[in-house]
């Protein structure tokens, strides 16, 4: 089948320069990804309209305001935007016609139909993404090739919130959190592994014993109530500390695809739980960590109960109140020298929200040509922010930054873009398709190494609220938490199509006893009141878990570590 050339709609290529004068990009810039950006405006011709269904968009009509003079006068075209209210998949699939551009919300029963009804172009027939889709097939090969894994073999489009690598990352969420104002007055004293934490928060204890309540307070707080295979904050702090990931009854390096069952002789399993344990005979565990939920624990660590939190949601998003840090107190990350705590990688394959052209389209070309635009950087960039050079651009080093007019439109969306030459609001100009292509965290290649998100922009970096936010940044040399994150030891999981294998009634049940075994020994073995207690109790905890089905659970864990491994290892 030929692709078809309609009148109106692609434009002789020698027409393309003179086109060019007065775009934000020209014919064939990088900015449009490939030789033809551009081509389909036609040049005083009536304006193409694009019908564009979307099962995302909630907002039925013409697309407006400031995004819509922009595809207008780079492609000629006018969105009508056309939501699933009501039955109209079902209706637009029994008239055998879903539009030209087509969004469904994910990969799952309405789409897989849509393809064996045969309403979905094939993006490779003819070429049409190698000649109208340049930049989406150079830069997102693994998007298209996972497409064309679940839709039996041919490529219908790509998934949303696509990685720029397998090494974008996701924030940190393992901040290891500790209270600094306490940190700075001991005089910073060096922290290179877990037992040297133990020393610190024996003497944050001796000149903070109580909280703001007057209760005894704690290095920690745990909470039993989130456990699974294993005591979960046990295993996370493996996860923070060597960056090995949580993977059936044990943790996986992703770097190597090794794999350390959780009673491993000196294992991370077992020399997280001996830690706190360590606490725990220190006095520094609280002691309702074993009975306690997680809603239980909140509170004692906003009234300043704890010193210390592997995670950033129990740590400063709890403590770090305005009053709190009026007073000159605050928690903030301080990682022990020897760990690499993991951060997890964003999704070269790409969401599940696609991005499709409808078969009988009339358009095949220029639909291609406007889903590339919307995947280069220039397109990304456009649609979150506005027009390049009127609400956000580049300073002379590649920062982005966002102009006056762009901050105040992340501030009000309703701020007027009349001034600037466009219609209406900003809101009014904000792509109602509801879609994205590139993830927000994920690296935007035209910049000097940032992302799309403005908030890790270098530009829009805040100053220090307060004095002892200040001594943090004094300290560190660092101005975000992800900055000081990123600046030691990580372990980065990759994004990949690894999901766990299924368990039949037989094993689950098998697997339920024994897991049980290792989460109710654990915490016994947390509350030892000695080393020799604690190391009877881990002895016993091995032989009982050996007594269930602790090998055949190993051997699973085993081949799920094996299966992982390869699938990271395709997109590395």
């Amino acid at each position: 089948m030929k692709l078809r050339t309609l009148k109106k709609k692609v434009l002789p290529i020698a027409l393309c320069t003179a086109m060019a004068v007065g775009l934000t990009a020209g014919c064939g810039s990088n900015g449009d990804g490939g030789s033809n950006g551009g081509d389909s405006a036609s040049n005083g011709d009536d304006p193409i309209t694009i019908t564009v269904f979307s099962q995302l968009a909630n907002y039925s009509g013409e697309q407006t305001g400031w995004s819509a003079d922009i595809l207008k006068e780079k492609f000629n075209v006018v969105l009508n935007i056309i939501p699933d209210l009501n039955g109209t998949l079902q209706t637009r699939m029994e008239a055998g016609d879903l539009g030209d551009i087509v969004v469904f919300g994910d990969n799952g029963t309405d789409y897989q139909n849509a393809i064996s009804a045969g309403l979905l172009y094939d993006w490779n027939e003819d070429d049409l993404l190698a000649d109208y889709g340049p930049y989406i097939k150079e830069n997102m090969s693994h998007a298209l090739e996972h497409n064309a894994d679940y839709s039996g073999g041919t490529t219908y489009g790509f998934g949303h919130a696509v990685a720029t690598s397998s090494n974008d990352l996701q924030d940190f969420f393992y901040t290891w959190d500790i209270r600094w104002d306490l940190y700075k007055e001991l005089g910073y004293p060096e922290v290179n592994d877990l037992e040297d934490l133990v020393d610190v928060f024996k003497q944050m204890k001796e000149i903070c014993p109580t909280d703001e309540n007057g209760k005894p307070t704690y290095a920690a707080s745990l909470w039993p109530d989130w456990d699974g295979d294993m005591v979960m904050y046990v295993k996370s702090t493996a996860t923070a500390y060597y960056g090995y990931d949580e993977l059936g009854i044990g943790l996986y390096d992703p770097n190597t695809g090794d794999y350390y069952d959780c009673l491993m002789e000196d294992g991370p399993y077992l020399r997280c739980l001996k830690f706190y344990n360590q606490l725990y005979q220190n006095g520094l565990l609280d002691p309702d960590s074993m009975t306690q939920t997680y809603d239980e624990m909140s509170p004692k660590v906003q009234a300043g109960g704890t010193f210390f939190s592997i995670f950033n949601y129990s740590g400063y998003m709890l403590y770090n109140t305005d009053e709190h840090l009026a007073e000159g107190k605050m928690m903030r990350s301080l990682t022990p020298k020897n760990a690499s705590p993991i951060v997890y990688g964003m999704d070269v394959l790409g969401g599940n929200r696609l991005w499709c052209i409808g078969a009988k389209t009339e358009y095949p070309e220029l639909c291609m040509e406007i889903i590339n635009y919307l995947a280069t950087p220039e397109g990304r960039m456009t649609m979150e922010y506005g027009p390049q050079g009127v609400t956000w651009d580049y300073d002379a080093d590649k920062n982005t930054y966002l102009t006056e007019l762009g901050a105040k439109c992340k501030a009000d969306q309703e701020t007027s873009m009349v001034d600037a030459g466009y219609q209406g609001t900003f809101h009014d100009g904000m792509l109602q398709i509801n879609n994205i292509t590139w993830a927000l965290d994920a690296v935007n290649p035209d910049s000097n190494g940032e992302t799309y998100n403005y908030l890790n922009w270098k530009s829009n970096q805040t100053p220090a609220t307060c004095d002892i936010d200040q001594d943090w940044r004094d300290y560190t040399g660092c101005n975000t938490i992800n900055e000081y994150m990123a600046s030691g030891n990580y372990t980065v999981s990759p994004a990949s199509t690894f999901v766990n294998g299924t368990k039949d009634e037989e094993f689950t049940t098998k697997w339920t006893q024994t897991t049980k075994c290792i989460t109710t020994y654990s915490w016994n073995a947390i509350y030892a009141e000695s080393d020799e207690e604690y190391d009877q109790i881990v002895a016993e905890m091995i032989e009982q878990a050996n007594a269930y089905y602790y090998q055949d659970c190993l051997e699973w864990s085993k081949e799920q570590a094996q299966e992982r491994y390869m699938c990271e290892l395709a997109v590395r």
